[in-house]
């Protein structure tokens, strides 16, 4: 244990290392006042004497905080005093410190590492408003699904020019060019100059070369040809919106505090054709309808909380992409959007052209919730005003219930959240690189594009596949070769992606179903639900498109009507107890319903009897007492 050196024993008593550490970056070194390298902190000791406070009787006599002036020997109680102080010595041209003997000493930083890259932190790096290099472990997932897209557009493109235009301490810049080395160039940009020291000494611990640029005239020295460039992270220190539209890239990733809408101009502006621009929202009070004023404002959505509402804010960020990107006459196709605990990951890529630009604005459309069941349609396409909106409802709430039983949320975007085959080689890159936390994630969401319960995934290259499946990257067959890929800004990249939009058009209807049911908050009191895994399988065999959702764990994405949704759930749910059955009434259908009272009657009269239930008329099927084994199945 070690007392601070600028504090005295009754205000602060000696502690262990990481403790003083804390203390003296938040209580001494926050307001400190820099001079030629050096800092003067603020001291707490009984050097200043204050005048004694009379209060009746008794004399009070405190010591107050002040600075020590290194080239003079004045207290000054006050910050701005002390600048001020300082000033004045500068002016009269001394600048020579008479008590400074040693050189001070070097801050100490810690060391964390993660996927083999190392970065030195501050103290408190877990906290945006203490420290200027905040660093968040939790974030981990994040940056690997990042990675993931980012090797994944590296395979068709090299080498590409990819912005990481909030550094911080630079991890995230660092992991692209230590894995993805030649496949890609480097630029770490962050506006704090404290961040970009830090940004180049962790350059210089991963033993990568730095390119320093703070001047915006100089913003193509760094695009050259040559070897020099091709392991050499550029670190500039600008405005994220300047750099942005000073320079272009093929993959831009942002990643402000809060939300993002106020970049989003900049990035579109100058992002090239086929690029790819990924963004990371941590506003989730306002997504999240805890603020929904907030999010009034930031993307002039309406929202109320409902039961799928990290898909909903999924979608709020996207429809304000979608409009970003058609100011600037672009459009966009979602590759991936997850939403989880502390953050909302959108990846799109762009595709240029008012044709694109067009089709991605005619996807943000309106949505009409129902308050009373949950239920949730988007609004149809078209000006014309309609007499009753609630009729495009598959529920019957308004016709039932007294007064307005919906609300209208939106604009939202209504078309698909994830690319298949692009998730599929996410995985692969996820695989090859050894990023374990982000491969069940993945393979969730190939699940979750594809609507189906199916789990058993290749993780062969996927260079041996057909990639028509993907709208507007590359086309791509067995014998390709290399070459075949597209080149931005060309006639031939704009005819083959017209071309996949004509071939996604006739597949739109494959794509996965809007939302999700929470299995939960959908059951029904006095009866328990069955396993969510044979839930899906009930769903499957009624015809309809089931699969999981990473939105949600309880949550089941499907393309069934709540209406028949319920039906299936009290369909194969059992009573908690036999006599709850025959006096709570069930709001279901009227075979379903006469079905669990006969069921309900034939518990009563025979212990460890088991009732099957015909799925076509709800009639008994078969009896089967103690003596013989209980199997049973339904149609």
């Amino acid at each position: 244990k070690k007392p601070c050196p600028l504090c005295p024993e009754e205000k602060f008593k000696a502690c262990y290392s990481h403790k003083l550490h804390r203390h003296l970056q938040n209580l001494h070194w926050k307001v400190s006042v820099e001079f030629e390298g050096y800092r003067m902190c603020i001291c707490h000791l009984p050097c200043r004497p204050v005048k004694p406070n009379l209060v009746g009787d008794q004399t009070f006599s405190k010591m107050g905080a002040h600075y020590h002036c290194i080239i003079c020997s004045a207290t000054i109680m006050r910050r701005t005093d002390m600048i001020g102080h300082i000033n004045r010595h500068v002016n009269k041209g001394e600048t020579e410190s008479r008590f400074i003997t040693v050189p001070p000493p070097k801050s100490s930083h810690e060391v964390l590492k993660e996927s083999a890259t190392d970065v030195q932190v501050l103290p408190n790096y877990s906290t945006p408003h203490k420290t200027d290099s905040y660093f968040n472990p939790k974030m981990k997932l994040n940056r690997q699904l990042i990675f993931c897209a980012l090797a994944v557009l590296a395979e068709g493109r090299k080498p590409i020019e990819c912005l990481d235009a909030f550094g911080a301490t630079g991890i995230m810049g660092l992991q692209w060019a230590k894995h993805l080395r030649s496949s890609v160039k480097v630029t770490i940009n962050d506006c704090n100059e404290n961040s970009v020291t830090m940004i180049q000494e962790n350059c210089h611990l991963n033993k990568m070369k730095v390119k320093l640029n703070t001047k915006e005239e100089d913003n193509d020295e760094a695009m050259g040809d040559g070897e020099e460039n091709t392991d050499t992270i550029e670190v500039t220190k600008m405005d994220a919106n300047v750099i942005m539209h000073l320079r272009s890239f093929d993959f831009i990733h942002l990643d402000p505090f809060g939300t993002s809408v106020n970049y989003l101009d900049s990035a579109f502006r100058n992002v090239r054709n086929l690029g790819i621009v990924s963004l990371t929202s941590t506003d989730i009070s306002s997504l999240y309808a805890k603020a929904q004023h907030v999010a009034l404002r930031h993307y002039g959505c309406n929202i109320v909380r409902t039961e799928y509402y990290k898909e909903l804010a999924a979608r709020i960020v996207i429809a304000a992409v979608t409009r970003a990107a058609a100011r600037c006459n672009k459009g966009i196709e979602v590759l991936l959007a997850v939403a989880l605990e502390h953050f909302v990951l959108v990846v799109v890529r762009v595709l240029r052209g008012p044709s694109p630009a067009d089709e991605s604005a005619n996807k943000i459309r309106y949505l009409i919730h129902c308050q009373w069941c949950e239920e949730r349609i988007f609004q149809k396409e078209g000006n014309m005003v309609e007499e009753n909106p609630y009729q495009q409802l598959p529920c019957d709430c308004h016709g039932s219930m007294p007064g307005k039983t919906a609300v209208v949320l939106g604009p939202l975007w209504s078309g698909a959240l994830f690319n298949t085959g692009f998730l599929r080689r996410m995985l692969f890159e996820a695989v090859q690189y050894g990023l374990d936390e982000a491969q069940p994630l993945l393979k969730t969401l190939v699940c979750e594009a594809e609507c189906t319960t199916f789990k058993h995934f290749s993780t062969h290259s996927p260079c041996d596949e057909n990639k028509q499946e993907e709208c507007g990257v590359y086309i791509k067959t067995p014998n390709t070769s290399a070459e075949s890929y597209l080149v931005h800004g060309k006639r031939k990249s704009e005819e083959v992606i017209r071309s996949a939009a004509k071939r996604q058009k006739s597949e739109s209807s494959a794509e996965h179903p809007a939302f999700y049911y929470n299995i939960h908050r959908h059951s029904i009191k006095g009866m328990n639900m069955p396993k969510l895994n044979k839930f899906l399988n009930y769903l499957s065999e009624a015809g309809y498109r089931v699969s999981r959702t990473h939105f949600d764990p309880m949550g089941v994405r499907t393309n069934a009507p709540l209406a028949q949704f319920k039906t299936i759930l009290m369909k194969y749910s059992t009573p908690t107890y036999t006599g709850g059955q025959a006096e709570g009434p069930v709001h279901l259908a009227e075979d379903v319903q006469a079905g669990e009272q006969v069921q309900a009657v034939a518990d009563s009269k025979a212990e460890d009897a088991e009732f099957v239930e015909d799925n076509k008329s709800g009639v008994a099927a078969a009896m089967f007492t103690a003596d013989y084994p209980t199997h049973c199945a339904a149609d």
